[in-house]
């Protein structure tokens, strides 16, 4: 059976979610972050050299990434469900969003997360001048960069519901991490659009099922 190795409130939430999305039988093995670094436990590493999450493991394969994960399941459990037809625009786009989730979308998004959170682990002496930094960081590259992207999002998503086109795919599953951490760091909630997008994701029963198996998930 499939395993999905599970860090709480980790990307491997979308995991679940597609499995949900598909009616595939998966089991969850379940890790949690420390408390203070919030990294993921060692643990992690008897499965992946890198110890991150998501990971799957499958008939003796194991498969790291969240982009490699949903074509491998979509590719052996989908039967061409969630992914438009091969050759036509609207799988160009899903190609597209499916790469751009966890490339460009996600670089500012990690640096606004680090940039926010430098200040408190900074040494009582250094803590003015880290402070200074991490705002000057924010204001100056950061801050104006997830403004390009929430824009980008927000028009998007007015030339149709899902960001392949009329029809919901595993790319808008993928595409939901960016947009639910744009909306806790970003300001992307208050983008009608984006705010639509994530009331239909939040009300799939999928959806819903994966958040009763991943446990307490923050960007929900």
């Amino acid at each position: 059976m499939l395993v999905v190795h599970h860090l709480n409130n980790s990307r491997s939430q979308r995991v679940l979610w597609l499995l949900e999305e598909l009616g595939v039988p998966y089991a969850v093995k379940r890790y949690e972050r420390d408390a203070q670094t919030m990294l993921a436990p060692p643990e992690l590493k008897a499965i992946h050299p890198l110890g991150k999450s998501p990971v799957i493991t499958d008939d003796g394969k194991t498969i790291a990434e969240t982009g490699a994960i949903v074509e491998y399941i979509l590719d052996t459990y989908g039967a061409g469900r969630l992914i438009p037809p091969a050759g036509s625009p609207e799988r160009l786009r899903f190609t597209y969003w499916l790469h751009y989730a966890e490339g460009s979308a996600m670089t500012p998004l990690l640096l606004k997360l680090v940039f926010t959170a430098l200040p408190a682990r900074a040494p009582g002496l250094l803590k003015w001048l880290v402070t200074s930094i991490a705002n000057k960081a924010q204001q100056g590259f950061v801050d104006p960069q997830l403004k390009t992207h929430v824009d980008y999002w927000e028009a998007e998503l007015t030339k149709a519901p899902w960001f392949c086109g009329s029809e919901f795919t595993a790319a808008d599953i993928v595409m939901s991490f960016p947009l639910e951490a744009g909306a806790a760091r970003a300001g992307a909630a208050s983008k009608p659009h984006v705010k639509a997008f994530l009331a239909n994701i939040h009300a799939r029963p999928s959806y819903q099922r994966a958040l009763a198996t991943g446990g307490p998930y923050d960007y929900a």
